[in-house]
């Protein structure tokens, strides 16, 4: 029997966990991340609907109830960190606590119950750190950053690396619920005259907004159930403006119970959908942006980007992630490094129009390519499918995430579709489905001529040379010539229309 290993294998173990604490306006959340890094992978995930931000617009104050129930919470999550060797905590509140007079005195009960500062952030300090959210999650990102939570909107520009000036108003959904008298009507007017002049808004038009918060959440999840969108990961969750807007319409019109596929909302978010609608709603209405982006990532992500060194903030967190399930997952993590530049060559040679996107995806591609192989050999496709479309990795889209799933399946299964969902395959261009296809055979010849081992690549390189397709397998290698690497090898070139040769001299 084996010996029980103190570490879990399946855990990337070089740092301690890192832990925040979100004390919002209307839920609690911890979360714990295995690591500080430049793709943190949370190994926890709780949080509780405790409504503080409730009547502070029309009371002042924090509701009692409110806060002894968020206190009660906060004594679980900082038993849970403490039992989970958490390395940092960071403990964060937002605009119900800032808003309200009792806010001090409950935030130096929310200190001393965490054993740690509790950070009260600004307007706009939060709209800063949602910022630098959606600069962590998302590649190349440029529009305006929104976070909507139970007692906030925040606003902020981003541009590359470049973050505009922030902005709050009160249009959280508990804080509109609240100053309205439960209004829709009344709240439609607060909102508009809320935002009709905002600076960030003027200069949205034609761009993306990122949309941040747990309730435009929820209306993202509601239409994505809705349309039967074949792929249920928040992150990089796109909806056309238009389409947005006739969304938020009918949100606002029609009774929530009623509405179809309502029961993906959870029930206490449900009477905020109609709120959040509403300030999505003039945020296109008056932005004219091109499309929506749902992000996962917001104010916490933001604030352990910030803790990164520079030089790590601009690490690829795609490649990072795939790197990482690489090493935890394939046989040999090297064998992947080498397939990045043995595909190098393969499509410098090639004549295969290539951007500098595709070849990201490619990369990453590479280090996915034998994450499933302990699967049954029937199973390696889908199951390395459902990994890499599922898993949770930032700074890639919905596109991305099907190129990179299909990809790998075609390296197990070959280019046989009879097995594939017909759904994964509309998330991407004919294009990125035929370069799919394409990694997919020559990562098929790969790991025939390797068996998965490194080493061997460097020495047995794949170009188009005089017009055909060549494996080289001189020398020492020669003797790993076969039928079947012949065989691949003249799949792939029917694929890119070239002869195929092995040389073996």
């Amino acid at each position: 029997m084996m010996q029980v290993m103190q570490d879990a294998p399946g855990r990337l173990v070089d740092g301690a966990p890192i832990a925040v604490i979100d004390i919002g306006s209307n839920s609690v959340r911890l979360v714990v991340y295995e690591k500080l890094s430049r793709s943190p992978t949370p190994i926890f995930n709780e949080k509780a609907s405790c409504g503080l931000g409730r009547d502070v617009a029309t009371t002042g104050r924090l509701n009692a109830e409110a806060v002894e129930k968020a206190l009660v919470l906060l004594r679980r999550f900082r038993a849970l960190c403490d039992r989970m060797a958490v390395g940092k905590l960071y403990v964060l509140a937002t605009a119900a606590a800032r808003d309200a007079a009792n806010g001090p005195e409950f935030v130096a009960r929310c200190a001393d119950i965490c054993r740690t500062d509790v950070q009260l952030l600004s307007g706009k300090r939060e709209a800063q750190l949602s910022a630098l959210g959606i600069l962590s999650g998302v590649h190349r990102a440029n529009g305006v950053v929104g976070d909507l939570g139970g007692g906030s909107l925040e606003l902020a520009d981003l541009h590359g690396h470049r973050i505009g000036s922030g902005v709050t108003f009160p249009l959280g959904g508990l804080a509109l619920q609240d100053a309205s008298g439960r209004s829709l009507k009344k709240a439609d007017k607060i909102v508009k005259d809320a935002l009709a002049k905002d600076p960030h808004l003027e200069h949205l038009k034609g761009r993306t907004f990122y949309a941040v918060g747990g309730t435009w959440r929820a209306l993202a999840r509601l239409h994505m159930f809705q349309r039967g969108y074949p792929l249920h990961v928040m992150h990089g969750y796109v909806i056309p403006a238009k389409e947005a807007l006739e969304f938020c319409r009918l949100i606002r019109r029609v009774p929530v119970d009623t509405l179809s596929k309502i029961e993906t909302v959870a029930d206490v978010r449900r009477p905020l959908l109609p709120y959040g609608a509403l300030v999505l709603e003039h945020i296109v209405r008056i932005g004219k942006p091109g499309n929506i982006f749902i992000s996962a990532q917001g104010v916490r992500e933001g604030l352990l980007y910030e803790e990164l060194p520079e030089a790590d903030q601009k690490v690829d967190p795609l490649i990072v992630a795939a790197a990482e399930l690489n090493w935890l997952r394939s046989r040999s993590p090297r064998h992947g490094m080498e397939l990045i530049d043995w595909t190098d060559a393969f499509m410098a040679s090639s004549g295969i129009d290539e951007t500098a996107e595709e070849k990201r995806l490619r990369h990453a591609a590479c280090l996915l390519s034998d994450i499933g192989w302990r699967a049954h050999p029937d199973y390696r496709g889908e199951q390395s499918l459902n990994i890499i479309a599922h898993a949770a990795f930032i700074g890639v889209d919905h596109p991305g995430r099907a190129f990179l799933a299909l990809s790998i399946f075609y390296r197990h299964v070959g280019l046989i579709d009879d097995d594939l969902s017909p759904r994964i395959r509309e998330l991407v261009s004919t294009r990125l489905l035929d370069h799919a296809r394409i990694i997919g055979a020559a990562l098929r010849v790969a790991y025939l001529v390797s068996a998965s081992m490194p080493d061997t690549l460097p020495g047995a390189p794949l170009t188009v040379t005089r017009g055909k397709l060549v494996l080289n397998l001189s020398g020492s290698l020669a003797e790993l010539a076969g039928d079947r690497i012949t065989s691949r090898l003249k799949s792939l070139g029917r694929l890119i229309g070239r002869e195929a040769v092995v040389i073996t001299g």
